[in-house]
């Protein structure tokens, strides 16, 4: 059975007054290879799965925490030998490599499902994913109720960028964790900063 979080409208209000949501954290591609010693090593990416780790150990309220993880087959230019580091990448997150998996540091008990994207094709959003039953980040998150997600990861300015804008459009409520994040650049991050906030995404903490 689903635990539902209540939040009061108004403070003092009689609980038939109350009004429920369900919420989700989504973790973002906490992976290898986007850490120190992989192939796109993202400052500060190391230091992201200890302070997530704590950060759940203090019971935040999710009903539901679900992961993504970049897992290309063959996606084509995204992978370039000379990347411009925009569109085009390091060859990463191969498929059933050690890259591709989650950083040792990583609590995954926690994790109830896992979404890989960008199997044949560049995929920067987890709502891009599926599960390993083939269901869409979005359609897992409906089929429970879900209505608010927070969303940390790897990294602020591409694929936590994507995904908390793709969560917002699609009508949830959506805050990004700025202490749980890892960027690639400062310019590129003040750009995605700038169209989260247009999103109506309210970002928490900061750089």
């Amino acid at each position: 059975m689903v635990t539902r979080l209540a939040i009061a409208q108004t403070p003092g209000l009689p609980d038939e007054d109350m009004v429920y949501c369900v919420r989700a954290l989504i973790i973002v591609d906490v992976q290898n290879d986007f850490c120190e010693g992989g192939s796109i090593p993202v400052p500060g990416a190391g230091i992201l799965a200890p302070a997530i780790n704590e950060y759940l150990s203090e019971d935040p309220g999710y009903q539901h925490i679900v992961a993504t993880k970049d897992f290309h087959i063959d996606p084509g230019d995204h992978f370039s030998d000379h990347p411009d580091y925009s569109s085009s990448w390091p060859p990463h997150c191969r498929a059933g490599g050690p890259g591709s998996e989650f950083v040792p540091d990583l609590d995954t008990r926690p994790i109830e499902a896992v979404f890989r994207k960008g199997a044949y094709a560049a995929a920067y959003s987890g709502f891009e994913g599926v599960d390993d039953n083939g269901t869409p980040l979005l359609d897992w998150l409906r089929q429970r109720g879900v209505d608010r997600v927070d969303v940390v990861g790897i990294a602020t300015d591409y694929c936590v960028r994507r995904t908390a804008v793709d969560a917002s459009r699609a009508g949830l409520a959506t805050r990004v964790l700025l202490d749980l994040t890892a960027a690639v650049s400062a310019d590129s991050t003040a750009q995605a900063l700038d169209e989260m906030r247009t999103a109506s995404i309210a970002l928490i903490g900061g750089h």
